[in-house]
């Protein structure tokens, strides 16, 4: 893989064009990739495909990192992808899209893509503890809006770790700020 900077992106496998969704999410990608980032998403269907297909529209590097294992129905990434990594579980697939990201985007989704938030925003909050600069978080629209602050405020952790937009330009906007060279 090159060495650009690479921003995860994640999002419902269950969007198709014509739900809006789908076009933020061809939306994010291109965004992203005019702003000089990669992306990398699941590399499935979904808002996965969609900022897949934008970035790529875009001359994009497009990384999907899939799980063949569980879900075996599915034999390739999206055809969007530049280059596909195959993990051997759903952990280590969440693993290598936050490890290899400077920043990340939370699109509309459902419990994997709350999963996938959570994940980054414990990362951030155990290397904020420890005295590291946590990689920027951004969700995207209503459904986090407000369920951001109610897990941050029962689980009694640092909402300041996640910046909440209401648009995908909102979030490229971030990203760019936050992952200056």
């Amino acid at each position: 893989m090159s060495s650009e900077r690479i921003v995860a992106v994640f999002g419902a496998s269950a969007s198709r064009p014509g739900d809006g969704h789908y076009e933020d999410g061809e939306r994010c990608g291109r965004l992203l990739t005019e702003a000089g980032f990669g992306v990398v998403t699941g590399g499935y269907g979904g808002l996965m495909e969609a900022v897949s297909k934008g970035a790529s529209a875009a001359g994009g590097h497009v990384l999907g990192v899939t799980v063949p294992s569980l879900f075996p129905e599915r034999a390739t990434g999206n055809e969007f992808l530049t280059e596909e990594w195959r993990a051997a579980h759903l952990m280590e697939r969440i693993h290598e899209l936050t490890e290899v990201s400077v920043a990340s985007i939370t699109l509309h989704g459902s419990i994997g893509t709350l999963v996938e938030l959570a994940v980054a925003w414990n990362l951030a909050f155990v290397g904020k503890r420890a005295g590291q600069d946590p990689k920027p978080i951004i969700t995207v629209g209503e459904r986090w809006a407000s369920l951001v602050p109610a897990l941050a405020e029962a689980l009694e952790t640092d909402e300041s770790l996640v910046t909440v937009v209401d648009t995908v330009e909102e979030a490229v906007g971030v990203v760019e700020q936050r992952c200056r060279d």
